[in-house]
């Protein structure tokens, strides 16, 4: 099973906007990376949310709904449900519901994330309100991962400028060149096994 673990872990957060760049980072990102991509959006708790089924329509990778002691595989995209906390432990989901207050789900699971897997986790912020993420982000950096930002793309800036703010990114890019960069991450990943 070792072998369809991911070489890394990629959080991605949103809120107000982030769809068309969830979409856009999609479909930049080659279905073969050897990464697993969670999604974890602002979605109103009672919301029935459509956002795996819009998310499968914009790469050849599966896309699903994460749930308790879900493996995390390569390859693979998550959507976080709404109305939990979603968080990671030796490569299995952890699902706690209902949330334990609204709009730090990004926080929360960037903050598992660098706990879980280190220099192999991976934040990125995309457009949305308010400044979820930042603190993960911030996780994530001082555990030896690696973070992104949206540039001046974001349909909404407040949640990738809090990040940019805190000191804790590495690129500000658009949705497609963040997609380029961790193709090129991917790439030194599997050199450096070889």
């Amino acid at each position: 099973m070792k072998a369809l673990h991911p070489e890394f872990i990629v959080a991605i957060g949103g809120s107000a906007g982030g769809l068309n760049a969830y979409k856009a980072l999609l479909e930049a990102l080659p279905s073969n990376t050897g990464m697993a991509f969670v999604f974890v959006a602002h979605i109103v708790p009672t919301a029935n949310s459509q956002l795996a089924q819009i998310l499968s329509r914009h790469t050849r990778m599966r896309v699903v709904l994460a749930s308790m002691e879900m493996e995390i595989l390569r390859d693979q995209v998550y959507v976080c449900p709404p109305n939990v906390d979603l968080l990671v432990e030796n490569y299995l989901f952890k699902v706690v519901s209902p949330r334990s207050k609204p709009n730090v789900v990004v926080d929360l699971f960037m903050t598992s994330l660098a706990a879980a897997m280190g220099a192999r986790a991976i934040g990125i912020i995309l457009s949305g309100f308010d400044g979820d993420g930042t603190f993960g982000c911030s996780q994530i950096k001082a555990n030896g991962g690696t973070t992104f930002a949206q540039d001046e793309s974001a349909e909404v800036d407040s949640m990738p400028l809090s990040a940019q703010a805190s000191g804790s990114i590495d690129f500000v890019l658009s949705p497609d060149k963040i997609a380029n960069q961790l193709r090129k991450l991917a790439k030194t990943s599997k050199g450096s096994e070889a």
